[in-house]
């Protein structure tokens, strides 16, 4: 909490009364008062009775006491007046009613992002989640989706304020910075939002950006957290999500985990068992002995689901010049490409190769 929001707030006081005014905090020490030789001295005597008197004033040693709004146990922030007279205890309840409601004016303007970015960071524990949702008055149980903007080549600090104009409404949305290219939206969400929908959004980001800045990014989007404490798990699929992205499905901009496939699987398994696998695969030869054209060939069946016909037509080539380079594959790999279960296995493997590629390991 900013010691400002309260001076400011009692500052403003003074010019309504002659009675000296402030702020303790839970340790007894003034962080704000009208009478400012007085900032900084601690009262411990006052810790006390204010912890046992949470809804009322108390007086001590002259002053007249109340404990500003909160949620944990012990209090967090405590209003004085000077003088233990009815006038005194009068002035003490507006006092609090003024700057209770700069606290919470303050708390729902700035900490709840931060709160937000400490969840999806796990920066808090979470237990302490629940008290500070509860503190922030934030809403556990809705859904939310998290979209991670990544800037590409250059960065732009405009970014985080023009995704916060897309999405204005900053009680349930919220834009935070991760670092110097990566850009988090939390967004709410309605109850039963699909995946075709978070793409939309996400494509209002991404041409805005194009758009209005010049800035080219990829964005990732994790699963829909229906929980608070889902935030980091998405954010962490979103993470993943532009990670598989960039190794599977090079052309794409946009990558929702829950279209990443096998490729989720394979981005996860460890590199000397995905060298296993296709040494197993390739028994006669390594997949380095097919060239450019026909793994272009292959490419392209797998395109068009294993239909020779449509292949060949789309590849421009007869039919028959088709199955002649399919059984060529054959012979070299020990695969037949027009059964199911060996176009599995070589599909994976391009994949898996793919990724070893990425990885800068030859294999």
């Amino acid at each position: 909490m900013s010691n400002r929001i309260f001076q400011s707030v009692v500052l403003q006081m003074k010019e309504s009364t002659d009675r000296t005014i402030g702020v303790v905090d839970e340790d007894g020490v003034v962080i704000t008062c009208n009478d400012l030789p007085t900032i900084g001295e601690t009262w411990p005597a006052v810790v006390e009775p204010v912890n046992n008197t949470r809804d009322d004033t108390v007086v001590v040693d002259g002053r007249t006491f109340k404990a500003l709004s909160g949620w944990s146990a012990q209090f967090d922030y405590a209003v004085f007046v000077k003088g233990e007279d009815e006038q005194a205890k009068l002035i003490c309840a507006m006092a609090a009613v003024a700057l209770n409601g700069a606290k919470s004016y303050y708390e729902e303007k700035h900490d709840k992002a931060t709160f937000v970015k400490n969840i999806i960071s796990d920066n808090i524990m979470l237990g302490d989640i629940y008290i500070r949702a509860k503190e922030l008055h934030f809403a556990t149980d809705t859904p939310r989706a998290v979209f991670l903007v990544r800037q590409m080549g250059a960065t732009d600090l405009a970014v985080i304020d023009t995704i916060q104009s897309i999405f204005p409404d900053r009680q349930n949305d919220f834009v935070v910075s991760m670092n110097e290219t990566d850009v988090v939206l939390i967004k709410q969400v309605q109850e039963g939002t699909t995946g075709k929908e978070l793409i939309r959004l996400a494509q209002q980001i991404s041409e805005t950006m194009e758009n209005d800045l010049k800035v080219k990014v990829v964005i990732g989007i994790g699963t829909i957290s229906n929980h608070i404490r889902d935030l980091a798990r998405a954010y962490k699929e979103a993470q993943m999500a532009i990670d598989v992205g960039k190794v599977f499905d090079t052309e794409r901009s946009i990558v929702n985990y829950d279209n990443l496939g096998i490729g989720r699987l394979i981005y996860q398994l460890p590199t000397t068992l995905c060298e296993m696998f296709l040494q197993e695969v390739f028994k006669k030869n390594p997949i380095d002995a097919l060239d450019q054209e026909t793994l272009f060939t292959i490419n392209k069946f797998f395109e068009n689901n294993l239909n020779v016909s449509e292949t060949a037509r789309k590849l421009f080539v007869h039919r028959n010049t088709l199955v002649y380079r399919l059984e060529k594959i054959k012979k070299l790999t020990g695969l037949d490409l027009r059964e199911f279960d060996d176009a599995i296995t070589f599909k994976v493997a391009l994949m898996v190769k793919q990724y070893l590629r990425s990885r800068g390991i030859k294999s």
